[in-house]
């Protein structure tokens, strides 16, 4: 193992007054990213990290296996759609660097198959990802967002879906990593409403903010520009999410109000016509599907778990016309999606999830049967009758099913993940928590039988708490390194998630933040108390909101674990808002320019709650340089912080990838951040290869 190196860390002492408090800190300097200075730094940081990573013992080891595991020959599918009588499907199939899209005239025969856009072929260094795409309701066209190097700027590409050939003008700017991008197509196929965000070098204070809803007719320029002004809650951190009517009829707008969960809804006529509003932020309808003569709302509005209403459409319809279909029960609805006979459902229960069906009137059919302790990521509709689904769980990979208006049971596609890892002898327990103020968290355990039996084991506790986002059962190959060594996988399902429905998800974001951060600290010392693991034997990870949790849960609890890892994360929390996708995270943190807010913030701060001369564990802290959705200086800012800090021995390391936020990373960047994140836990908790 190399001796570590110490980076020189410059103090430039900055004080900024926050109603009325004076916050210091020495490191704001480094939030300049295009600084020499900075980037001579970050270099050096990383070099550091890299160094001390691959002297470790079990390096060399971790690296082969990480590799053989990710890099193994095998298929998987994601985002099946339909246009016309074909089938799209994004398909990941190692060793290629990044999915691709294909096509199928029939889901049912693999053989059917034919590769349509390759961004390994368009560049063969793994650099360019699909962002999205979406096919014309003909089959005859398909628009494609593509970006590169993480950065989610996505340019939509108009390819014929039969020749592969580029057809129509590339138009840039249709999806960021701040407020994300999609498009609708007119039922004709003849033109489509997409996002566009400000072109660079226009304003830079606004390229990132005030998405737009544009029309780009097929053969000629876009047009009908939208005017947003006046229409939004905040068209500053408006994210627009676009669909059409299965029938043509009518275009669907859901807006969200930054990141937060705030939506309203808006609806046009595809041929003419103004954009009215459907719903307001109040109503609190999340979710839409057309059926064939009504739209059906997914609304929380007195029903934290989720109820269904049926609205039939017409000009000027709005919500408060709506009946309730389907009311709420038990079940967090978080889904939905409506043939011409059915409205299918998708719920989730404490994290796995179950699939209901029923009549356009409300009326309950039979329910899918899933397996136990599962995950469905989406219901789709194929067409008038039919609708698919893939379902995973920690054990076994996805696999898309079909399922119609008219057969009883349904049926398994081609689309299946075929992958020849041995999850054989896996274990899968569910375990609670008790939090502070009494509530029970849930925690997953997963491992091999009799590891769970034995006693104290090395152990990996992760979480997110945020956004409303639920950790569902599923199946992540990487995770077989850590299990198939003797080790455990602990998932906490804390609130500021959605596993428990809205008041999970409001019981941990704005002002009860920190509530988040009491049921992980309660997970890890039930691990610990049950015997599960110890504290030397317990690595805590998490990531981008995640990573906001590992940072307050280390700077609070310093004691907790032996290491903490903490990818892409937020950690300077008064500073977070001033950059482009932090104020679109406002509706869940809230601002500093709110009193109340403002003594929430402060009082979590990651950055701001580190202590000189605290013993903290061992920290990995991760970034990507072009990270659209967390800028890399928060995990800069707190490895200079906790390195001058920390009375400890342990290692603090910052890892500094020329990436973005994970999202659309090339398959050798995935193996190699699989790698280095595992050997600094196996270094930290003294494990040793076996092989």
């Amino acid at each position: 193992m190399a001796e570590l190196s110490t980076v020189e860390t410059k103090r430039v002492p900055v004080t900024t007054t926050y109603h009325g408090v004076e916050v210091s800190e020495d490191y704001r300097w480094l939030e300049d990213a295009a600084s020499e200075e900075t980037q001579a730094w970050s270099r050096a940081q990383h070099e550091r990290a890299i160094a001390y990573l691959r002297s470790l013992p079990s390096y060399g080891d971790i690296r082969r296996r990480a590799e053989e595991i990710l890099k193994v020959e095998s298929t998987s599918y994601a985002d099946l759609r339909q246009g016309g009588a074909t089938s799209f499907a994004l398909k990941q199939q190692p060793p290629k660097q990044q999915p691709f899209l294909v096509t199928l005239t029939d889901v049912g025969d693999a053989s059917t198959e034919r590769v349509l856009v390759d961004p390994n072929s368009i560049d063969p260094n793994g650099a360019t990802t699909i962002d999205w795409y979406d096919p014309s309701p003909d089959g005859r066209l398909v628009a494609v967002s593509l970006s590169e190097h993480g950065t989610e700027d996505g340019t939509l590409h108009l390819y014929d879906a039969t020749t592969g050939d580029l057809v129509d003008v590339r138009i840039p700017r249709v999806n960021s990593g701040t407020a994300g991008g999609s498009m609708a197509w007119r039922g004709d196929s003849a033109g489509f409403w997409y996002t566009h965000h400000p072109e660079r070098g226009e304003d830079d204070e606004s390229t990132e903010f005030f998405e737009e809803v544009w029309f780009h007719p097929i053969g000629g320029t876009p047009e009908d520009r939208r005017d947003l002004a006046g229409v939004f809650a905040d068209n500053r951190i408006v994210e627009n999410f676009l669909s059409s009517s299965p029938d043509g009829r009518w275009v669907l707008d859901r807006a969200q109000k930054g990141d937060g969960g705030e939506w309203q809804l808006f609806v046009r006529p595809q041929d003419e016509g103004e954009w009215w509003m459907l719903a307001d932020i109040p109503d609190r309808v999340v979710d839409a599907a057309f059926g064939p003569d009504a739209i059906f709302l997914l609304s929380t509005k007195d029903a934290p778990h989720g109820q269904i209403l049926r609205l039939p459409m017409a000009p000027g319809a709005t919500v408060a016309d709506a009946d309730v279909v389907v009311p709420q029960s038990a079940q967090t609805i978080e889904g939905l999606a409506a043939t011409d006979g059915r409205l299918w459902v998708l719920d989730i229960d404490g994290g796995p999830s179950g699939l209901r069906a029923f009549g356009h009137d409300g009326e309950p059919l039979p329910t899918v049967e899933l397996p136990p302790v599962c995950a469905i990521d989406g219901v789709t509709r194929l067409g008038p009758d039919r609708v698919a689904y893939p379902v995973e769980t920690f054990v076994s990979p996805s696999t898309w099913w079909v399922a119609t208006d008219t057969e009883a049971a349904p049926r398994p596609t081609a689309l299946d993940t075929v992958m020849p890892l041995d999850f054989s002898g896996i274990d899968v327990r569910r375990v609670f928590a008790t939090s502070d103020d009494g509530t029970q968290v849930p925690i997953t355990l997963i491992a091999r039988t009799e590891i769970l039996d034995a006693g104290p084991a090395p152990t990996m506790l992760t979480a997110y708490g945020g956004y409303g986002i639920s950790l569902k059962p599923w199946f992540v190959p990487g995770r077989l390194l850590w299990l198939e060594q003797g080790a455990v996988l602990a998932i906490a399902n804390i609130r500021g998630g959605g596993e428990y429905g809205e008041e999970w998800h409001h019981a941990g974001r704005l002002l009860t933040k920190q509530t988040c951060f009491d049921d992980f600290a309660a997970c890890a010392r039930h691990l610990v108390s049950t015997g599960v693991t110890t504290v030397e034997r317990l690595v805590i990870r998490g990531g981008s909101n995640g990573g906001l949790l590992m940072g307050a849960v280390l700077t609070q609890h310093p004691d907790i674990a032996t290491a903490a890892i903490v990818e892409v994360p937020v950690l300077d929390m008064l500073r977070v808002e001033l950059h482009p996708n932090g104020a679109f995270n406002v509706t869940e943190y809230g601002t500093v320019q709110d009193p109340d807010a403002f003594a929430a913030l402060y009082a979590y701060s990651p950055y701001h709650r580190v202590v000189d001369g605290t013993r903290y564990p061992a920290v990995l802290l991760t970034a990507g340089e072009f990270d659209p959705r967390v800028d890399a200086y928060h995990a800069k800012k707190m490895a200079a912080r906790l390195q001058a800090a920390t009375s400890s021995d342990a290692p603090i390391l910052l890892r500094i990838e020329p990436g973005g936020h994970g999202i659309g990373q090339s398959l050798d960047q995935a193996v190699g951040l699989l790698t280095d994140l595992h050997a600094f836990a196996f270094a930290q908790l003294g494990l040793a290869w076996s092989g």
